[in-house]
């Protein structure tokens, strides 16, 4: 099954997309024509768009731009999409990018997800098994890492294990944690 139809009958809202307009600021006018390219325009937050073509919209961006900009959309999900409140660790911050990921995402079947458990103090372990690419994920992870580092921590560390990759063909990537 292609990736086209496995994630066509999937769609994500309006929300989270704009969160590639907010990365590529400086070249907006070229990110609101690979969306409109794409069929997802007009661009509001309440709106729900075709999962696959917001997947063929990552896919450009990943090779015409580099995945440091791919990076940098995953970096602005958390100031773009809505979040649970009330988080105040970094743990339930790492939770709650599921439950961030599931309001923003609907459709028949399993739509995959984030995947968080602790791995003792200062360590958890984070497995992406959605349909986006590693490098959006890891700008996600960052930006919930450093949004809701502990005092005492300096920084985050998101390391992508080897051997675990959606680009090889494995079902999801696993990240350690480390603050």
């Amino acid at each position: 099954m292609s990736d086209r139809s496995r994630w066509s009958n999937f769609e994500v809202k309006g929300q989270a997309v704009m969160s590639i307009v907010a990365a590529m600021s400086l070249i907006q006018s070229q990110a609101l024509k690979i969306l409109a390219d794409r069929g997802i325009t007009p661009l509001e937050k309440d709106r729900w768009y075709p999962l696959d073509r917001a997947l063929e919209v990552y896919k450009i961006i990943q090779t015409e731009i580099g995945p440091t900009t791919v990076k940098a959309v995953g970096r602005k999900i958390p100031e773009v999409a809505e979040f649970p409140p009330n988080i105040t660790t970094i743990e339930d911050g790492f939770r709650s990018i599921d439950i961030a990921y599931r309001l923003h995402h609907r459709g028949l079947g399993d739509v995959g997800g984030y995947h968080y458990k602790s791995l003792g103090e200062r360590k958890g372990q984070m497995v992406c098994d959605n349909p986006y690419p590693c490098a959006l994920d890891e700008g996600i992870l960052e930006a919930i890492g450093e949004r809701f580092r502990p005092k005492g921590s300096l920084w985050v560390r998101v390391e992508h294990l080897a051997g675990s990759c959606r680009k090889s063909g494995a079902d999801s990537c696993t990240y350690n944690i480390s603050w």
